[in-house]
């Protein structure tokens, strides 16, 4: 672009108008600003290669360059965060925040305290604040851990209960229950 106007001032830096009404400004250790013609945009490109972008909107986009990773804060106060490995973390302004791994993999932090996280083959993980997990294959069948308990659903009604003492149980939709101790052994088993 064509040059209008250029200022040197006594502190070494140097400002330059051009004809399109974007100002130019470069600052002795190398950092330098553009104003954009509508006075609203502005790039701040620094020495160590960091890159501050402010839009009309008042969006701000700074991309680190040592990380290689972008932090965009929405003016509704949305901030994105994209990493060089392609993570991307939304950190809402209610608190709540979502990360989407590499692998495509979805988890929720909640600000109550509770977690989930959604895999790329349709499994979903629950973790409330008490440590207690839910999980929910798509396979149909349903897991949930405690600090007493692990228990399995499956799909046609079934459930197998492994406690922290090692002992099962197993229902089954007839009615059936079966009960082992912790090295297998069935100590009841109500065949119907």
């Amino acid at each position: 672009e064509e040059i209008q106007r250029e200022t040197a001032y006594p502190d070494g830096k140097v400002e330059k108008v051009l004809k399109n009404g974007c100002h130019l400004i470069f600052f002795p250790n190398g950092t330098w600003k553009k104003v954009g013609s509508d006075g609203k945009t502005v790039t701040i490109t620094f020495f160590n290669g960091d890159v501050k972008q402010v839009m009309p909107d008042q969006t701000v986009i700074y991309y680190y360059a040592d990380a290689k990773t972008t932090h965009t804060t929405y003016s509704d106060g949305l901030e994105v965060l994209q990493f060089s490995n392609g993570q991307i973390e939304k950190h809402y302004p209610n608190g709540k925040k979502e990360i989407t791994f590499p692998d495509q993999t979805i988890k929720n932090l909640f600000t109550d305290g509770q977690e989930e996280s959604i895999f790329p083959d349709g499994t979903i993980v629950r973790v409330q604040r008490d440590g207690s997990k839910t999980i929910e294959f798509n396979n149909g069948q349903r897991e949930l851990h405690t600090s007493q308990f692990k228990r399995r659903e499956y799909p046609d009604g079934t459930v197998k209960t492994v406690y922290m003492n090692g002992q099962q149980e197993t229902k089954y939709v007839s009615g059936r229950v079966r009960v082992k101790d912790k090295d297998g052994n069935i100590i009841m088993d109500t065949k119907l």
